[in-house]
């Protein structure tokens, strides 16, 4: 009964990393004011035939704080990778120089930062309600195993603790970004 509890625990405390690991990813790609290479994350390139993820075909590199250098390592791809960024409706344009694609990253707005630390604040969210979803399938099955009343009132204690620890670890990052995106 107890390597069942155990296992129950590991795999709730993973299913949470994950989902704390997908919310991470996210915020990575809403911009600040800051030029950064995994800005271009969402980025697809019609490459062949195939949609390829942009830095998996250039290299990616910040210049001067506020530019991104895209430097195709196929030539013959700087055209479908113009039209991936325009494409991507990504506030951003790219110039295309021939040999590279610059990027200049405008700085933002007041109202600009407004809306990302809403879409932050919508992020943060969603999370919290993966991993609350978690908590509840991990109450579920933990019920399947029909322990006595006193183990069980422990075990959800401890699943309701993890789920705590994950929803401060989301909190503290979501803080964290929103206070990058209103610093001018």
């Amino acid at each position: 009964m107890d390597e069942e509890l155990e296992l129950l625990m590991m795999e709730a405390e993973e299913k949470m990393e994950k989902s704390y690991e997908a919310f991470s990813h996210e915020l990575v790609t809403i911009r600040t004011g800051r030029a950064n290479p995994k800005m271009l994350d969402s980025v697809k390139v019609d490459y062949y035939g195939a949609p390829t993820p942009l830095n998996q075909i250039a290299g990616i590199s910040v210049v001067e704080g506020r530019q991104l250098l895209v430097k195709p390592y196929d030539k013959s791809s700087l055209k479908a990778i113009e039209r991936a960024i325009y494409g991507a409706n990504l506030g951003l344009t790219p110039q295309n120089d021939g040999m590279n694609i610059r990027i200049n990253v405008p700085p933002l707005t007041e109202e600009r930062r407004r809306m990302l630390v809403k879409q932050v604040d919508k992020e943060a969210e969603e999370g919290k309600v993966a991993l609350r979803n978690i908590r509840r399938h991990a109450i579920r099955d933990l019920e399947k195993l029909k322990l006595d009343e006193d183990n069980e009132k422990d075990c959800k204690h401890d699943i309701q603790k993890l789920t705590d620890k994950f929803v401060k670890k989301i909190d503290e990052a979501a803080n964290a970004k929103e206070k990058d995106l209103m610093t001018v």
